[in-house]
């Protein structure tokens, strides 16, 4: 395998990962343990790493409550399967499910048609952009500084690849919002879309009606992006952009190494065509019964791959399905109180604090420690059983002496206490 990789040793496949991150020795297990004693020594070590701390990361995965019917769905034999349902046409339930999700999630984005999710909200956001391009001709993206930063990636790598151009355009130093000036000085008749994230990666509101203007002035379409998708329990939706792009893991989907997550995009009718992936319709069957099927599909298995809208070809029906049950619980009104009981926990984290911004927040805020540096405190609530928040460094080196702190309906007021403490 090595010399069909074009690799002469373990080390030479490994290389890409962090030295702090591989283990060199082996595992420091006692000889002779049964399979039930190795789980018990797993679980005794787990609960002493993780186990038990109260979380304040956010940056785009979140840590809300999971309604236990949401497993208690998703795990029936009719929906669960370890791949994509290539039998939809087939399943009346799945196909029903996704039709219920595309519904809600018009409903939640003020879009008027949305598809049966994405991989993820990165690749949503990177299928948003070369939807944009098929729509207006033109080949230029213009993404604000304050999309997230991983996100970015993506849309650089998926345009790079397409031979597409992506540009930035910068963010307030004040404010932390999108610099909508310097937006209408980057526009100009080669931009296909504006990429705006709300909140943005600093958990700052932007302001989406004045960005639409902008780049509808310029013939432009708006995409708007979003990581957590609770804000939009309180928040307006995004009605005025073309196109709507994020991620559901706030939805019962657990915080994880990199997924599974369920991607998000949703449309205008006007853009149907275009909209990549499957989508579910309501239809009859030749006795008159009301029925669903997949239509308008233009993936690549359905048409010529040169006239597919998109090589993504599937899409996270079973996470999907999982988000689709926690909107089901929530409700409408559900959802609203869930996102002022966020709210009101982030804006009680941040009296006193030292914010870095002053645009206003849903649920996330940049904070500058006082007495201590970044890397201090978070050491020093580490010490306490508190994941701190994440270390803006890595991503602005010019926010370096910042954290992104995140408070959801899952944070004790004990321990936003002992947080504020700390960065104070």
């Amino acid at each position: 395998m090595l010399a069909a990789c074009g690799l002469s040793s373990l080390e030479d496949l490994y290389k890409h990962v962090p030295a702090n991150a591989l283990i060199r020795e082996p595992l420091r297990i006692p000889p002779g343990m049964s399979e039930y004693e190795i789980t018990a020594y797993f679980r005794e070590k787990a609960a002493k790493m993780a186990h038990g701390y109260a979380s304040f990361l956010g940056a785009g995965v979140y840590a809300h409550y999971r309604p236990v019917l949401c497993d208690v769905i998703v795990q029936r034999g009719e929906f669960l399967t370890s791949y994509t349902p290539y039998q939809a046409e087939y399943a009346q339930g799945t196909l029903q499910s996704i039709f219920e999700f595309q519904t809600m999630i018009c409903q939640l984005t003020g879009m008027e048609v949305a598809n049966a999710s994405m991989y993820d909200g990165s690749t949503a956001v990177a299928e948003a952009a070369m939807m944009a391009y098929r729509i207006t001709g033109r080949s230029r993206f213009l993404a604000a500084a304050n999309l997230h930063p991983e996100y970015r990636q993506v849309l650089d790598t998926a345009a790079h690849n397409a031979r597409m151009h992506v540009a930035g355009f910068p963010f307030d130093p004040e404010t932390g919002r999108a610099d909508l000036a310097a937006l209408e000085q980057a526009l100009d008749d080669d931009t296909a879309c504006v990429i705006l994230q709300s909140p943005n990666f600093f958990g700052i509101i932007e302001d989406v009606k004045a960005a639409a203007e902008l780049a509808h002035r310029r013939g432009a379409l708006l995409v708007v992006a979003f990581t957590e998708a609770v804000s939009l329990g309180l928040l307006e939706p995004p009605r005025e952009a073309d196109i709507a792009a994020g991620e559901l893991q706030s939805f019962a989907i657990s915080p994880s190494y990199g997924g599974p997550f369920a991607g998000v995009i949703a449309t205008r009718e006007k853009f149907i065509r275009q909209i990549p992936g499957r989508l579910a319709g309501e239809t009859k069957d030749q006795d008159g019964n009301r029925a669903f099927c997949l239509t308008l599909s233009t993936r690549e298995q359905h048409i010529r791959r040169e006239k597919a809208t998109s090589n993504i070809c599937t899409n996270q029906a079973l996470v999907a399905l999982m988000a689709t049950v926690f909107m089901s619980v929530y409700g409408k009104q559900g959802l609203r109180e869930l996102a002022l009981q966020n709210l009101s926990k982030a804006h009680y984290l941040a009296e006193g604090l030292d914010l870095r911004f002053s645009g206003r927040f849903f649920n996330e805020c940049v904070v500058r420690p006082r007495r201590r540096s970044v890397e201090d405190a978070l050491q020093v609530l580490l010490e306490k059983k508190i994941l701190g928040g994440v270390a803006l460094k890595r991503f602005y080196p010019e926010l370096g002496d910042c954290l992104l702190v995140c408070a959801t309906e899952m944070n004790r007021r004990a321990d936003i206490d002992t947080l504020k403490e700390v960065l104070a």
